[in-house]
């Protein structure tokens, strides 16, 4: 059975999906079949970019590129028309042009770094290891070796590993911190 939108599913359908008896938990046949599936349990890896492919990465957008363009030829027309009376006025307009498009490089590579700083913040959030249900019997394993179906026990003050289905709730309350 195919599980789409696992998280639009009720835990019992959930674990019906990816055929988890909640007693045992997945078999090492299943484990291997879904590590094949979906791989590690891991945020991707992404090599940092360099601060001027940030910059360059700034200006591929088309729109940005017509107004390079039209500041370009701004400044062109004034150069040309630079010896009339308006003489350095008429380079006013390619100017503003050119600071509007450096202001929007500068916060976009801002942006961008911030996002990186928060893909490694989220990583050094993700836990180490995790107590896992497998053949029935209840396992401290690393978290990346998680799988789509996996039973895991979380207590208070843990930090939970991977996505997950609530099934069952041993407290009159829960409190997630986000």
């Amino acid at each position: 059975m195919e599980c789409k939108l696992p998280h639009t599913l009720t835990a019992q359908d959930v674990l019906a999906c990816y055929n988890v008896k909640l007693e045992e938990g997945l078999s090492s046949s299943q484990v291997l079949q879904q590590r094949i599936r979906f791989g590690l349990n891991k945020l991707a890896e992404e090599e940092k970019k360099p601060l001027w492919k940030l910059i360059v990465a700034q200006f591929e957008d088309l729109l940005v590129r017509i107004l390079l363009l039209s500041a370009v030829v701004s400044f062109f027309l004034a150069y040309i028309d630079g010896t009339s009376e308006e003489g350095i006025t008429a380079f006013v307009e390619p100017l503003v042009i050119l600071l509007i498009l450096i202001a929007n490089a500068i916060v976009g590579v801002w942006q961008e770094t911030n996002a990186e700083k928060a893909l490694v913040a989220l990583k050094r959030l993700q836990p180490d290891s995790a107590l896992v249900l497998r053949e029935g019997r209840w396992q401290q394993l690393n978290a990346e070796d998680l799988v789509p179906g996996d039973l895991v026990q979380v207590k208070v003050g843990d930090k939970v590993p991977a996505d997950m289905r609530l099934v069952e709730l041993h407290s009159s309350m829960i409190r997630v911190e986000q």
